[in-house]
């Protein structure tokens, strides 16, 4: 068992190199780093705060302020459409943000049909509306994109309680209005912070978009510091700060959800039962349905269908008809990607579930730790993370050949998405052990039975459905990554993330349509599945 724990160990502080690495960089500062440090702060680097600042403070109060009222709608109020709104409005989670800016772009832009046929209808010249590549149309298609972060916690601590309390508010003659803002809100606050702290990890993590729009945030200035100006030094000391802030995220968000596990309450649920959402009518009932509608239609169903469009039209308009073998070639290539890294995922936290749940060592635990802030990392840092000690190793050993084993190969690809979304795969299977009593261990070892026995006669089929939980996120989350595989992967074998961001670089957004659905239709998964399990929760 002792050895079992060493080896999960070096595993776990394996998967942290890349953080390590990129904070290590700023431990061999000298004149050069400096210098480097000193020119970015002159030029670039109050661009890339600025504009990142901005992206993050608007998506953050667009989310904010969409989630918790779309929320407050389904859960404290009765309206028609209410219980198809309350799965529905989680579609826009498998809609990847730089999809979204793909099917808008291509619909609004100032040469699109939408502009064009207004144009010539009405006789109008010139731009009918504000560009959408830019930096409000950016913080509009993340809230689109996710908002649903902060909808399904808050809507998670509204369930708790809040209907009983306003109905007991109701009774003590508080108006509506009052009952919504000062009784059943501030129930909700934890979940709103913990809800915006992910949509803003999420956001500042992202490079699409950003690559997309031609925004200068950290993520695009990392890639152009390494890709395009091929300064490793710099692209470090960027990813560093990004990584600071996200640290900060992080732990506001963890902060968040302690204060959200103590504020909830089981005590209630039976009179919250009893007490019933208002029911609204006229007007009012208009403006819920409303309220609900329209992000599930501009964050999902008219994306959909208008990408469906333009793959209908490159089918029957173009000589050469639809890419089918070529598409062929990404999907098996984003297929097999996800499935290695879902089961080494998998895997990996099955053991370290099993470890954790007996004695640990006084290293592991901290260890398993480490590797759950993976999640929060951006991939441009874990891109830089891996490529920083590869480099300082390949540059005093030549002929080891630790560049072509690490990087350009689905070895060095996996390993990044294993740093990234094991956080994901662990996460889910201590959900399931924490299903399992303890007892059934100690009863299991009065019988005579080892670890080993334990795990795969008694703990594995317990985690079945942990474990498939576990393995679908992981393979849906690496269907839809970008920035990683956009400079890891090996030549020649493209994802269908990669090729969707190639397509639409290069204006090729009708191409750009077929692997771009692909990604949302893979993304529908656990969409489903999540909403299944919350209509289950709630009967």
């Amino acid at each position: 068992m002792r050895i079992f724990q060493s080896t999960l160990t070096l595993l776990c502080l394996l998967l942290a190199l890349p953080v390590l690495g990129v904070l290590g960089a700023w431990l061999t500062l000298d004149t050069a780093a400096l210098a480097v440090l000193r020119h970015q702060w002159d030029t670039v680097l109050p661009g890339y705060a600025l504009q990142s600042l901005l992206l993050a403070g608007g998506v953050g109060l667009g989310v904010m302020l969409l989630g918790s009222a779309l929320a407050a709608a389904v859960t404290l109020f009765d309206f028609p459409g209410r219980r198809s709104f309350e799965w529905a409005l989680l579609l826009p989670l498998a809609m990847p943000a730089y999809v979204l800016a793909y099917a808008w772009t291509d619909a609004l832009q100032f040469s699109g049909p939408l502009q064009t046929a207004l144009r010539q209808t009405f006789g109008w010249r010139g731009a009918l509306w504000p560009d959408v590549r830019s930096l409000g149309g950016a913080v509009v298609l993340f809230v689109l994109c996710l908002y649903p972060y902060v909808y399904l916690l808050v809507r998670t601590a509204l369930a708790e309680r809040a209907v009983q309390m306003m109905e007991a508010a109701r009774l003590l003659g508080a108006p509506l209005r009052r009952r919504v803002l000062a009784v059943a809100l501030p129930m909700a606050r934890p979940a709103i912070a913990a809800g915006t702290a992910l949509a803003l990890m999420e956001t500042l993590a992202d490079y699409g978009v950003g690559a997309y729009f031609g925004l200068t945030t950290f993520s695009t200035g990392i890639y152009k510091a390494w890709l395009v100006m091929n300064d490793r030094i710099a692209a470090a000391q960027l990813a560093s700060m990004l990584l600071l802030v996200v640290a900060v995220l992080l732990a506001s968000e963890r902060a968040a959800q302690r204060r959200l596990r103590f504020a909830a309450s089981r005590s209630g649920n039976r009179q919250a039962a009893e007490a019933q959402p208002v029911r609204l009518h006229g007007a009012g009932a208009v403006l819920a349905w409303t309220l609900c509608a329209l992000p599930v239609l501009l964050g999902f169903v008219l994306p959909v269908l208008w990408l469906g469009r333009m793959l209908w039209q490159e089918a029957t308009q173009s000589d050469f008809g639809l890419p089918l073998a070529r598409f062929a070639e990404w999907a098996w290539a984003s297929l097999r990607l996800a499935g290695t890294a879902a089961l080494a995922a998998t895997a990996l936290a099955l053991a370290l579930g099993f470890a954790l749940r007996g004695r640990a060592g006084p290293v592991l635990q901290p260890a398993a730790r480490l590797l759950s802030l993976g999640y929060a990392v951006p991939g441009a840092v874990i891109a830089v993370g891996i490529l920083l000690p590869v480099g300082w190793l390949q540059a005093r050993f030549p002929d080891a050949g630790i560049a072509a084993v690490a990087t350009g190969t689905v070895f060095g690809l996996v390993y990044a998405y294993l740093v990234r979304f094991s956080a994901v795969a662990l996460q889910s299977v201590e959900a399931g052990y924490a299903r399992v009593p303890g007892s059934i261990d100690e009863t299991a070892r009065m019988l005579g039975s080892g670890p080993q026995r334990v795990f795969f006669r008694l703990h594995l089929p317990l985690l079945q459905r942990s474990a498939l939980a576990a393995a679908l996120l992981v393979f849906v989350d690496v269907m839809k990554e970008l920035p990683a595989t956009l400079v890891l992967r090996p030549f020649g074998s493209d994802t269908l993330a990669v090729v969707a961001y190639n397509f639409a670089r290069d204006e090729r957004l009708a191409e750009a349509a077929l692997p771009s659905l692909a990604i949302v239709a893979v993304g529908l998964i656990p969409v489903v599945l999540l909403s299944r399990a919350l209509r289950s929760g709630n009967h």
